[in-house]
């Protein structure tokens, strides 16, 4: 039985920040750790006490956590960055909440001695010898202690503490990753083991100069001792303990969006009964007006909840090679039950979402093709842009004349002409851009042309066939990617205001070209009337794209591409990387490092010294058998990751990358990591250092076939569109989702009139088929019957 565990966060904003520079204000950042792992920064707000990030991510982590970490930094040019405060929060209180977290927090001082990670190897043995005692500790080693020094490292050692005796072991310098082995032996009497006190184990980084730096602590009750005489294995280390102030509110707030999803995740043929009913519903649809799990899903659903239902059934029917047909079932059933075609899809929808998740889930690739080169080169040129007379500022425009400051007419004239300009390439991309289309996205478009021409056949209602696919097409996916890059990963960081506002008007006129200019000088915003011209042109154009796009014979989609988000040819990820050379060990970093252009699908992971250098090296992704992070003291290098892979003749290779930040850095872990996650050899443990000057940076161990000193994270990812099809996770979504509504369900068919309606479940089929599905998957997995997540 697998567990699944994903985390999902939105660092939302902050406010009443200290001023930490002298100009009386701040540039803050947000850097979040999952145990005291780095796995996101947000962008730096400038000059800002009430900073707004609305940054989210989700992480995928099969092996659970502990703490979950928000440190609020204000970005210095010169010098040392400063820590402002954190937020911490606990696996356990996450998991309290099971419709998630959505607060302001207040932000504690950050102490030392409770910034503490890793795990000791341990083995505890009470001895019994007549009227003589004696507590033997067998300390064998730790790994991913903090690193306490200024050289990225520590000095530790480890002391063993009851009842006022105490044992050292000897220290071990530079090092996180220390092994003793040593034995400590505390001489007791009989009476000095009450079973209420606890055996403590400390771990300390040694100074010369000041006092000893606190690494962490294990505490082991007495009682345990006297019930297992010999106690052995990993224990992770603890702070002290100390109350953390949050000085009252005076260091500031952070408004934090939090939830925690577990799931057990049973073997595959406990959820086939229901796979067998979800494909069924699209496989012999029923009348539109009668029930299928697919329209009790729509009625047990939030609308907060219906996004990611829509994205997991997406999912499955991908896995089932029937996304089609079950996006052709939802539409059907939208379209017939629209009496105003005005309204049509206008709704949030699990025919809406579920198309909208489609388009992400297999468009992605193509989306990125056709819009990415643009926005590049709207961020690049930073261009001051404004229409609306309101927002415009005189004392900003001096840049674009040698003349001084310009006119509001002037300014208005220069705006048009580069969002005309930015919109000619935009909509001469997408125009172009149709043999570039998914066949997939196409042949589900062509099936919604389709139903909404039999539904509205009348001449008035010519333009609503085309409405609903370019309501989906450009307002629902391309007007979106433009307003917000980052989000549809068209940019590591959001745009800076200005940026931001240019990107706003795009966004609009994009969405009116979507909108056929039906709709145009009915809004407030009469201030885009000079834009009308270009956007009714437009039109024309976006009428014959749509029908070029849907001119596709569904029998020539081969099946490859109805079940995968991504053909294993494809590149999902590609990028500037720096690669460190094979015979580098002598170098200096900057000659050490190499520039190259690398390229990841799931197949291989290849790289050249340009995007059109024509010899490329590659490595087989079924090589892969770790992706992970670098020590700093390594090659006291930051941002650094280590791509390991086995030969035909089992021996271990690795390849060092640097990444210019820590979010590229974690980008490509998660996704050299998704494309290997099915291999067969993945290792369990690593290396985080280098084997240098005869032994290992990180344990020091000067055997370099020695095994790893740290565990692998090969299934630690973070979630977005590229994800691999999981079917059984995804299908215990969908069943813990039923769950939930069933008492809904039962209340609704066991109503004294029972009427057919379109929206209720008051047919009387309704709950058997529930019943059935919850029956064939309930034998074995009584657990999941409540859908709150278990704690540990």
């Amino acid at each position: 039985m697998a567990k699944n565990t994903s985390l999902y966060f939105r660092i939302v904003e902050g406010r009443n920040l200290p001023a930490k520079d002298v100009s009386g204000t701040s540039d803050p950042y947000c850097l979040v750790k999952i145990d005291n792992e780095v796995v996101a920064r947000t962008a730096t707000v400038w000059k800002n006490l009430n900073p707004f990030w609305g940054e989210e991510y989700t992480l995928h982590l099969p092996m659970g956590f502990h703490t979950l970490s928000f440190y609020v930094i204000d970005e210095d040019t010169i010098g040392h960055d400063d820590v402002i405060g954190k937020v911490s929060l606990s696996k356990e209180t996450i998991a309290a909440q099971s419709k998630g977290l959505d607060n302001w927090m207040n932000l504690t001082r950050v102490d030392p001695d409770e910034e503490v990670q890793g795990e000791i190897h341990l083995g505890l043995e009470l001895l019994r010898d007549g009227p003589r005692m004696a507590l033997r500790c067998h300390v064998i080693e730790a790994r991913d202690l903090a690193p306490r020094d200024i050289s990225g490292t520590s000095d530790p050692f480890a002391r063993i503490i009851f009842n006022n005796h105490s044992a050292e072991t000897s220290i071990i310098k530079k090092t996180r990753f220390p092994h003793w082995d040593e034995l400590l032996e505390l001489e007791l009497e009989a009476e000095e083991l009450p079973e209420e006190k606890c055996v403590m184990l400390e771990v300390w980084d040694w100074d010369m100069v000041g006092k000893n730096d606190f690494l962490g602590k294990v505490e082991i009750p007495m009682a345990c001792l006297q019930r297992t005489p010999l106690l052995q294995g990993w224990f992770r280390l603890l702070p002290l303990g100390n109350t953390e102030d949050d000085a009252g509110g005076k260091l500031g707030a952070l408004r934090l969006k939090i939830r925690l999803v577990e799931d057990r995740i049973l073997p595959s043929m406990y959820y086939q009964p229901l796979i067998d009913l979800l494909v069924e519903s699209v496989i012999s649809p029923a009348e539109v007006e009668d029930t299928t799990p697919l329209t009790m899903l729509e009625e047990v659903t939030t609308v907060e909840s219906r996004q990611d239902v829509a994205m997991t059934l997406v999912k499955i029917y991908l896995g089932q090679g029937l996304v089609v047909p079950f996006l052709d079932y939802l539409n059907t059933r939208e379209v017939h039950q629209t009496s105003d075609p005005n309204t049509l899809f206008r709704s949030n929808s699990l025919a809406s979402k579920a198309m909208e998740q489609f388009m992400k889930a297999v468009g992605m690739l193509y989306l990125h093709e056709v819009l990415k080169p643009i926005v590049n080169r709207i961020f690049e040129e930073k261009k001051y842009i404004e229409l609306d007379p309101c927002k415009i500022e005189l004392n900003r425009t001096r840049r674009i004349s040698f003349k001084g400051s310009l006119s509001e007419a002037e300014v208005r004239e220069s705006s048009l002409e580069l969002l005309q300009a930015y919109l000619s390439d935009i909509m001469a991309s997408i125009m172009s851009s149709v043999a570039q289309c998914p066949p997939v996205m196409r042949v589900a478009f062509k099936q919604l042309h389709k139903r909404v021409e039999e539904q509205f056949p009348e001449p008035e209602n010519e333009d609503v066939k085309y409405l609903a696919i370019s309501g989906f097409f450009f307002l629902r996916f391309f007007a979106p990617a433009i307003l917000t890059p980052k989000l549809f990963n068209l940019r590591d960081l959001h745009a800076d205001t200005r940026t931001s506002r240019t990107l706003l008007l795009l966004a609009k006129a994009v969405q009116s070209i979507g909108n056929l200019g039906l709709q145009l000088g009915h809004g407030k915003e009469q201030w885009m009337t000079p834009l009308h011209p270009f956007i009714l042109r437009s039109v024309g154009s976006v009428r014959d794209f749509l029908d070029k796009l849907i001119d596709i014979d569904n029998d020539n989609v081969p099946e490859a591409h109805q079940r995968a988000v991504f053909l294993p040819s494809v590149t999902v990820k590609e990028g500037y990387l720096h690669k460190r050379k094979a015979e580098g060990g002598q170098l200096l970093p900057r000659f050490a490092f190499k520039k190259r252009y690398f390229w990841l699908s799931s197949e291989a992971l290849s790289y050249a010294k340009t995007p059109d250098w024509q010899v490329r090296s590659s490595i087989p992704i079924q090589r892969i058998c770790a992706v992970e992070r670098v020590d700093e003291n390594a090659f006291q290098q930051q941002n650094m990751m280590q791509v390991i892979t086995q030969d035909n003749d089992g021996q271990l290779h690795t390849m060092y990358i640097q990444c210019k930040n820590v979010n590229e850095l974690n980008q490509w872990l998660s996704a050299i990591r998704k494309a290997s996650i099915y291999n067969e050899r993945m290792l369990p443990s690593f290396h985080p250092g280098a084997f240098r000057s005869g032994r290992w940076t990180c344990c020091l161990q000067s055997d370099r076939t020695v095994l790893g000193c740290s565990r692998t994270h090969s299934a630690v990812t973070l979630g977005d569109w590229s994800d691999p099809l999981d079917p059984d996770a995804e299908t215990q979504t969908i069943y813990k989702q039923l769950l939930q509504g069933r008492d809904m369900l039962r209340s609704v068919s066991m109503h004294p009139y029972p009427v057919r309606t379109n929206s209720a479940f008051s047919h009387a089929l309704a709950l058997p088929v529930i019943s059935e599905g919850a029956k064939r998957l309930g034998t074995d997995c009584s657990h999941l019957r409540d859908p709150t997540p278990p704690k540990l």
